[in-house]
């Protein structure tokens, strides 16, 4: 890397673990500001926002992922090996979106999440009591590495029909992926992290054709019945084909890593900002009605998801600001979520805050809302219900001060050294 693209990855290292400076000055200038170490427009006004997830025909979604860091020559060659990256619900609009979507509403309805509640928080409830007995023994645990990475992988396996024992490596393969195209690593460990994620695809493609061959009634098998709908003439279920097999995994992967880095996010800054308001944890030990205000004050006040991109379609105006066709604007949720036009004292940390008053954006807003809203809810209302029974008096072991990970996608505390 050369010292031109080092520094630059400095610069965005420094944005991405504190971006709410930048917003506030975006907000607070007359039109949209351009972030060179983003090669975007900044659109960080609520209502600006609004506007943009509701014009999909002018904003494009198809960049929306686009890796802040090019793989090398050698990673690149150890994907190719892989399957081809195909469009998925994060990166398409119009009719291809409403095809992605549908198996995801109907796999993530309010009535499936409802029954996958007793398996959350019996799992919630598990690892917990394993966290307090880690804490009882060591004098303190990091939450991340003990319970936050855990409890999200552990249900999107379960929603997806993934064998328990496959968990782990899949997990472990998207935490490769984001580490591959959104940070600046050495050829080796790119090299590896490439592998990881051949791994990751290799296992999707198994569960693929099994769901093909023995079609159950879980997540994985809608993608593939929607996806790839079977129109064999023959008494059994015709095999994938070369194409169908490259759309479910990249999709499956997409559902995957959405479905778990986003809530493992969710759950540490949400107890890191408890924590740090102590005022507040101790509130919501006493008042446990409280914990739906919580989840929504947490999203809210840091979200996980700090925002996509978005490619305008054609010139546009945005804000008084001119936009020529393929620019590229940077859709900050996270912003909006701190605009004083749409939250009373957006920088305060409150769960009593009104909820008519704290509509906000941290789960997206649109057609590209995010299906699996309901399901971390779920999981982080366990989460904080586990630790008030079980840990009352959890709090920081030593230092307040936390290092936040250097993303904009799934920003979460890199360590969180708790002590009951």
């Amino acid at each position: 890397m050369d010292p031109a693209q080092r520094n630059r990855h400095t610069r965005l290292d420094e944005l991405q673990r504190d971006p709410y400076a930048l917003y506030a000055r975006a907000r607070g200038t007359a039109g949209l500001t351009f972030v060179p170490d983003l090669d975007a427009w900044l659109v960080s006004r609520d209502a600006d926002i609004r506007e943009v997830l509701l014009r999909p025909q002018d904003f494009s979604s198809a960049q929306a992922l686009r890796p802040d860091v090019l793989p090398s020559p050698a990673a690149l060659a150890v994907l190719g090996t892989g399957f081809a990256p195909r469009p998925t619900v994060v990166s398409t609009d119009g009719a291809a979106h409403r095809r992605h979507r549908a198996p995801l509403n109907s796999g993530l309805s309010a009535a499936r999440i409802a029954a996958l509640a007793p398996y959350v928080t019996e799992q919630a409830d598990a690892l917990a009591e394993a966290f307090a007995d880690t804490v009882a023994e060591q004098g303190r645990a990091d939450l991340m590495t003990h319970y936050a990475r855990r409890l999200p992988g552990t249900v999107i396996g379960r929603l997806l029909g993934l064998d328990p024992a496959d968990v782990p490596a899949a997990v472990h393969g998207s935490y490769s992926a984001e580490r591959l195209l959104f940070r600046p690593l050495p050829e080796e460990e790119q090299v590896a992290a490439a592998e990881d994620v051949l791994a990751l695809q290799r296992l999707l493609d198994r569960h693929a054709r099994d769901r093909r061959a023995r079609p159950r009634d879980d997540l994985a098998g809608a993608l593939v019945g929607a996806l790839a709908p079977d129109a064999g003439l023959g008494p059994g279920p015709r095999e994938l084909t070369d194409d169908q097999r490259c759309e479910l995994v990249s999709n499956l992967q997409n559902l995957l890593i959405a479905g778990h880095l986003t809530t493992t996010a969710l759950i540490g800054t949400t107890v890191l900002h408890l924590m740090r308001h102590r005022e507040q944890w101790e509130l919501l030990c006493e008042r446990p009605e409280l914990i739906p205000a919580a989840v929504e004050e947490a999203a809210r006040y840091d979200s996980a998801v700090q925002g996509f991109r978005r490619t305008t379609t054609r010139p546009v105006t945005l804000a008084g600001t001119e936009l020529p066709a393929g620019a590229t604007v940077f859709v900050a949720y996270g912003s909006a979520n701190r605009d004083p036009a749409r939250h009373h004292e957006p920088d305060r940390f409150d769960i009593t805050r009104p909820r008519p008053h704290s509509r906000h954006l941290a789960f997206g807003h649109g057609p590209h809302g995010c299906p699996g809203s309901q399901l971390a809810r779920v999981q982080l209302h366990a989460t904080l219900a586990a630790f008030i029974r079980r840990l009352p008096g959890l709090r920081f072991a030593g230092t307040a001060h936390v290092r936040m990970r250097p993303t904009l996608i799934h920003r979460s505390p890199e360590e969180l050294l708790l002590t009951g």
